[in-house]
């Protein structure tokens, strides 16, 4: 298998798989900000920093696959190894998805005021967050790609404290939401829509991480980086899928005149 086999072609369908969910990240922006005007401020420029996270970290992934199709074209030396660049995405990945977990653990806290789950979820993301950021320093010091498993205890603090805080907030939420159905029809289809928002979302998250681990740790060539790459845009779109998601279920419950304020922002 010659070197841009290894990491190049996996990280090229990554990068388009990413591109893909990049676009839908920017509907979504346009959907929250043109509908959504009433939320915190604070809220609002949170989802303004996860987009301009977002974007460069889109950026960075388009100026290493430039680097490797056009200015390094055919050069065997070159594409066996990890520059700079390429070093960016697991640092990127693990600050973004730290964002969106910590958000949600927030929203746990709000509703449920259970600092024993909300603390969990905290230490696994920031430790998370500490194996991508190690994850950048190991592909920096053992750039050739056949050699990636040399830090591979790393990456395992990486994804799987990433997948273990995804179960635990998607759990948290099921939870609570299901100890807050009223008997209402119309109340209770919201919250069983809210829940299986929930479940997909943090399935989703939960299994790609799980996924681009197993690859890791199971094959050489590089395969992982198809589910590294678009792992950050993942996180985001989840994000902002439940929170554009708020605007159907209120309009149900509006139209049914069940309208409780408890079911409004805080069900999600």
């Amino acid at each position: 298998m010659n070197p841009a086999e290894i990491a190049h072609g996996p990280f090229f369908i990554g990068v388009a798989i990413n591109i893909l969910l990049y676009g839908i990240m920017i509907t979504q922006m346009y959907l929250y900000y043109s509908t959504y005007k009433r939320d915190h401020v604070w809220v609002r420029f949170f989802v303004a920093f996860l987009f301009l996270a977002d974007t460069v970290n889109t950026l960075f992934d388009f100026v290493y696959i430039y680097q490797s199709l056009v200015n390094h074209f055919g050069d065997s030396q070159w594409l066996a190894t990890a520059n700079w660049v390429f070093a960016t995405d697991p640092f990127m990945t693990g600050f973004i998805s730290g964002s969106v977990q910590l958000f949600f653990a927030w929203r746990i806290y709000v509703l449920t005021k259970n600092r024993l789950v909300v603390s969990a979820v905290v230490l696994l993301s920031v430790a998370s967050f500490l194996g991508s950021v190690g994850t950048t320093v190991g592909t920096l010091m053992t750039p050739a790609f056949v050699q990636f498993q040399k830090f591979e205890v790393i990456v395992i603090i990486w994804l799987a404290c990433a997948a273990c805080a995804d179960v635990i907030i998607a759990t948290a939420l099921v939870l609570h939401l299901r100890s807050h159905k009223s008997g209402i029809p119309a109340t209770d289809d919201v919250i069983d829509r809210v829940i299986r928002l929930t479940m997909q979302t943090g399935l989703v998250t939960s299994l790609w991480a799980t996924v681009n681990l197993v690859l890791y740790l199971t094959i050489s060539s590089g395969l992982h980086l198809l589910f590294n790459v678009p792992l950050a845009k993942l996180y985001t779109n989840s994000l902002m899928s439940s929170l554009n998601a708020r605007g159907g279920w209120n309009r149900v419950l509006s139209s049914d005149q069940v309208c409780d304020p408890k079911y409004s922002f805080g069900i999600w």
